[in-house]
């Protein structure tokens, strides 16, 4: 039986199809880590092993064993630091590098359409001048911070955390439940620029007794953690989160699942149910 061409050539089209998961090249992602106050070493292997469980991702790493606020990556050096991958997983904590040109090579690649993913620290990162105050559009010490969408400077005690996503139509948060971390940083929003809230996170602290023996009464905070942004003409897809300081929440599978969906949101390989576009969940 002879097919019509129409038939035909939709079969042909259909065998080529990225549907086929097997034609599907993984996703090439980065994840750049390393800096103070964490512990970088384990936390890339977790967050490498977790989204090879949730993807097809072929992950490779950029890590700096500096424990303090100045990691130097070499990788960031290149003008074409970029060009081998499809997402930039941000997860350095470099509070104290400021040197403009190194920080306008990695906002560069951004604005020219690389997505990335940025993880706790990522927020505390590439600052100076006086960035504790709200930064203006265009200033020198503002760029880090637009890419982001939302000014982030410091954070509170370490305590759970009950996060709640405000927008639950979100292809990142869509069917995910609400949770309470265990003991995490609440970043401050000293301002949020172009970013678009998908969670917040409540801290309460406990009454106490500060060292002059003053009762400070208890206090109950509220701080978006976690959010989108398009960032520069080309409308490059970010996102990122405040979430992320401890061991065991990076290596919770709720962190895990929200991380994973973020990578694939920001190449735009994830349905509006939270699912990977096929070809792109975890090969069995």
């Amino acid at each position: 039986m002879k097919l019509r061409p129409t038939l035909a050539l939709a079969l042909l089209a259909s065998l080529a199809s990225p549907l086929f998961a097997e034609d599907v090249k993984p996703l090439r992602v980065l994840i750049v880590a390393g800096g103070c106050c964490h512990d970088y070493a384990n936390q890339k292997e977790i967050l490498k092993k977790g989204l090879e469980a949730r993807l097809n991702v072929k992950v490779e790493m950029a890590y700096d064993a500096t424990k303090g606020t100045k990691p130097v990556f070499e990788i960031y050096k290149k003008a074409d630091w970029h060009k081998d991958f499809d997402v930039v997983v941000h997860d350095e904590c470099a509070a104290d590098i400021t040197d403009a040109a190194y920080v306008e090579n990695i906002l560069k690649a951004h604005r020219e359409g690389v997505p990335a993913v940025n993880l706790h620290c990522a927020m505390h990162s590439y600052r100076w001048g006086k960035f504790q105050q709200p930064v203006k559009a265009g200033d020198d010490n503002a760029h880090w911070y637009e890419m982001l969408g939302l000014q982030s400077t410091g954070h509170g005690p370490q305590l759970p955390i009950a996060i709640k996503f405000t927008d639950k139509e979100h292809p990142v948060t869509k069917g995910l439940a609400d949770w309470t971390t265990i003991n995490e940083e609440l970043y401050n929003n000293v301002q949020v620029l172009t970013g678009k809230s998908l969670a917040t996170g409540t801290q309460t602290s406990p009454e106490k007794k500060d060292k002059a023996g003053k009762v400070v009464p208890a206090k109950e905070t509220t701080n978006i953690v976690a959010w989108t942004n398009e960032y520069g003409p080309k409308k490059t897809r970010i996102f990122s989160t405040t979430i992320g300081h401890n061991n065991k929440t990076v290596e919770d599978e709720r962190y895990l699942d929200l991380v994973a969906r973020a990578v694939l949101w920001s190449v735009d390989k994830i349905d509006a149910e939270g699912k990977p576009a096929a070809g792109y969940g975890a090969k069995k």
